[in-house]
């Protein structure tokens, strides 16, 4: 089996907020930087637990539920707006996206989205673009002034994390 040998970078990826009615509302986040990293990945999203005695490792087993992070950044345009589609809006479920669903099944007061990075692969030769889909995130973001200003969105995933 052969390696696709197309590397991918920063530009090719791009990030779509969706929140939870049955055809998700979405927003393509505008102006992203191409640096969106998830932290805490594992196979099953579980804790490993070691069991030990005088130094001696006797087994491994799976134990808590680990919950990922994710984060990246975007050049901020437009912070709210009655009108316009922004990411803070669709973050904090106001204005235009103040009918938005919640994605999460746990809690009736915590909003939470979904998060989907699309990295293209098709026109590298590849015969899909991949995507990474998560869900159930409750999503925190910062504004910081400079050339660019600057929006950064850190999100908790208390749901699932998909590959396509």
């Amino acid at each position: 089996m052969a390696f696709d040998t197309v590397v991918r970078h920063d530009t090719d990826g791009s990030i779509t907020l969706l929140d939870g009615t049955g055809t998700p509302v979405t927003l393509g986040v505008p102006f992203t930087q191409g640096d969106l990293t998830i932290d805490g990945l594992s196979k099953d999203l579980r804790e490993v637990v070691a069991y030990q005695s005088r130094g001696t490792l006797h087994s491994i087993r799976y134990g808590d539920k680990t919950f990922p992070t994710v984060t990246f950044t975007a050049m901020l345009s437009t912070v709210m707006s009655a009108s316009l589609e922004n990411a803070v809006d669709f973050l904090r479920k106001s204005n235009v996206y103040s009918a938005n669903l919640t994605q999460s099944t746990n809690s009736a007061e915590v909003f939470t989205v979904g998060i989907r990075l699309t990295i293209e692969g098709t026109i590298h030769g590849a015969t899909k673009d991949d995507t990474i889909t998560m869900t159930n995130v409750s999503c925190t973001f910062s504004i910081g002034e400079g050339r660019p200003n600057v929006l950064t969105i850190n999100g908790t995933i208390y749901g699932s994390v998909t590959y396509a």
